[in-house]
């Protein structure tokens, strides 16, 4: 949200009140009390008629500085909020010179607060010996902003260095690199052709060392150089605002420290990170469509892992009843059984919504299981499904009952379920614990992801626990698999995608997939078998479509090469796959890796968005291209090509034409890889 006209002027409507010094400091415990009037205080008189802004200065953990600004402090803290971890034994210090200075330091990361002279705060690390500054709050930075149309709201500027590039803010399909551009924090079901996205993060990190958390599920407004170019600006409507500045310096040391704020995947089943074939969206199909894909493909050589079901498993209007169509499925479990006793694992598709045809919408307002209208009616649309109601995961027995008819699934056959929707969340609606729905509308993809991956950890055991899911927020990395939503079936579109992958993969999430070939339309042969190169080469892999079979042999013959060459492939990379899988666990460092992650201090590396490192060793270049030509990057080093085995020295662009059983595939010197 833009606040300014141009550098000199506020907008028409805004009345602007900005720290201006720091009037008075104090230590309480752990925490840096400090409190900013909005004009400089030299008379008694001047504390009269005036806002006054308390920030409060801690430290969660090391190398973390947190920071809350308030205005008005007399209402109670809104649900909802993210689940954060806390060091409970680290303890920062604090130095207050009077008239001087405050200092907090988090180990070697700090934070210095000029005390009655002009705002000025300054962000610190070391530096060949000396603190050097990372990044600051300057002039007209923190301010308490009125806007007489919307009401208050609080916001916050960081500067940006010269040759600094900002990252992250969830899964955007646009430049990787998101300065220039404005970003609003507010999931939206928009496909991934638009600067809207599934999967909005409230997280950035630049290359120049750290990274910025604003705590606050609600839409968090980004300006990133758009407003003013050498700054980030964020602002929050409301009384207050709470981030959180992580030192790195190394992009991955960030992702580390932010993961362990806002949590980190678990351990995968090794069989997720196989090939998953779906029935797509609005194809026809019964038994005998399901088991002819399944034989065909054993039949071609192409080795399948996990059979999905999208939505017309249920009756349409019915969605989502649970309930198998008995017109189209007679023998549901028996179905399950023949699947299973092939070696296959099966997804159901599921979303958050019961449709008024469905038996459950009855049950579900009588009991008051759905987002409700002022007037207590349930709050109902026809934009999907029928009159269908939204379930609130707020309410415990809400909770209950959506999972139990999970659980009769799974004890039906079902091994995972693909959480499909959760972003058109209304802004009005009521929940069970009275929370802001404004703050709900993103925190809702938390607690539907929670609701039902959490539920297959109790039934099937750590570890064993998968969705395939679209829509997120920050902490929703804790349950995975993502994958990248509705897309189009073009080169630009599998471009587009890539992008998303590696903004959100440096959002704090470890794994992510997509549909090979796009969702929209059906590919033409070369896209086809250019994304089965890269879905396969991705942390997992599905073949989905939205009107049209995506098995390879209906595409052409040489798809069902392609197909077979890179699903073996995978399998042969699984010790390797299921190694960087720990990593992610561990350290939150994700699968897919935008090249900046590997290579910090190469100066190329911060603008490639056209390849990418799965893992730590391995580079892969996608072809997007109808005449097979490629353009990569490979960084200094001595690499070695996976397929053909040729050696080359990095450091250099390289131009090359590719058969489609071929890609980019580097491998780095000194890995198990062979």
């Amino acid at each position: 949200m833009k606040f300014t006209n141009g550098y000199w002027m506020t907008r028409e409507g805004i009345e602007p009140h900005y720290a201006a010094q720091a009037y008075e400091c104090r230590q309480a415990g752990d925490e840096l009390f400090i409190y900013a009037p909005d004009r400089p205080i030299q008379t008694r008189g001047d504390s009269l008629n005036t806002p006054l802004l308390t920030l409060r200065y801690a430290s969660p953990m090391k190398h973390i500085i947190r920071v809350r600004i308030s205005h008005f402090e007399g209402s109670p803290d809104s649900e909802p909020c993210f689940e954060l971890h806390t060091d409970l034994s680290f303890k920062p210090k604090i130095t207050v010179k009077d008239d001087e200075e405050a200092v907090l330091a988090s180990g070697d990361f700090e934070v210095h607060i000029p005390i009655k002279r002009a705002w000025n705060i300054s962000f610190t690390a070391p530096f060949q010996g000396n603190q050097r500054i990372l990044t600051k709050n300057e002039s007209k930075s923190t301010g308490y902003m009125i806007d007489k149309e919307n009401g208050p709201f609080i916001k916050e500027e960081l500067s940006l260095g010269v040759g600094e590039y900002v990252y992250g803010l969830g899964e955007r399909f646009g430049p990787l690199i998101k300065n220039g551009q404005s970003i609003d924090i507010w999931n939206a079901d928009a496909g991934t052709a638009s600067e809207q996205a599934y999967k909005n993060v409230p997280f950035y990190l630049t290359n120049k060392g750290y990274g910025v958390f604003v705590n606050s599920s609600g839409k968090v407004s980004f300006e990133v150089g758009s407003e003013k170019n050498s700054r980030v600006q964020f602002s929050v409507p409301g009384e207050t605002l709470e981030y959180y500045i992580i030192y790195g310096p190394e992009p991955k040391q960030i992702l580390e420290r932010y993961t362990a704020l806002t949590g980190r995947p678990p351990m995968l089943p090794s069989w997720t990170f196989g090939l998953w074939l779906s029935t797509s969206f609005t194809t026809a199909y019964d038994e005998k469509t399901v088991m002819s894909f399944i034989d065909a493909m054993a039949d071609q050589g192409i080795p399948l892992q996990v059979f999905h079901f999208d939505c017309f498993w249920m009756k349409g209007f019915h969605w989502c009843d649970f309930t198998w169509d008995k017109d189209t499925f007679p023998d549901p479990a028996g179905l399950l059984a023949r699947i299973k006793a092939k070696g296959l694992k099966i997804c159901v598709w599921i979303n958050p919504y019961i449709a008024q045809r469905s038996p459950l919408f009855a049950e579900g307002r009588s009991k008051g299981f759905f987002l409700k209208k002022q007037d207590g009616s349930v709050w109902q649309t026809d934009l999907w499904q029928a009159g269908m109601g939204i379930v609130d995961f707020t309410n415990p027995e809400a909770v209950q009952w959506f999972t139990s008819h999970l659980n009769r699934l799974v004890d039906l056959g079902v091994d995972c379920f693909k959480t499909d929707f959760g972003e058109r969340i209304p802004e009005d609606g009521i929940y069970y614990n009275r929370g802001n729905p404004q703050l709900y509308h993103n925190f809702y993809a938390y607690l539907y992801n929670k609701t039902v991956f959490e539920f297959l950890e109790r039934k099937k055991g750590t570890g064993e626990a998968c969705v395939f899911a679209r829509s997120a927020t920050a902490g929703c990395q804790r349950f995975p698999v993502h994958w990248g939503g509705d897309c189009e079936s073009t080169f630009e579109a599998m471009s587009e995608t890539l992008r998303g992958g590696l903004s959100l993969g440096l959002s704090g999430f470890g794994f992510w997939s997509h549909d090979i070939g796009g969702f929209e339309g059906t590919p033409k042969a070369a896209l086809f078998k250019r994304w089965l190169a890269f879905g396969l080469l991705s942390s997992h892999s599905r073949l989905h479509g939205s009107n049209s079979y995506r098995v390879p042999w209906n595409i052409d013959d040489e798809s069902v090469e392609v197909c077979r060459f890179f699903t073996n492939l995978k399998a042969s990379l699984l010790p390797y796959l299921l190694e960087t899988a720990g990593e992610a666990h561990e350290k939150g460092i994700p699968v897919l890796r935008a090249m900046l992650l590997e290579f910090p201090d190469d100066p190329v590396c911060p603008f490639l968005d056209r390849q990418y490192m799965l893992g730590p060793s391995l580079l892969v270049a996608p072809v997007f291209s109808q005449d097979n030509a490629v353009e990569y990057y490979l960084p200094h080093g001595t690499w070695t090509h996976l397929l053909d085995k040729r050696v080359e020295t990095g450091g250099k662009w390289i131009q090359e034409t590719c058969g489609f059983l071929t890609l980019p595939l580097w491998v780095r010197e000194n890995a198990a890889i062979r």
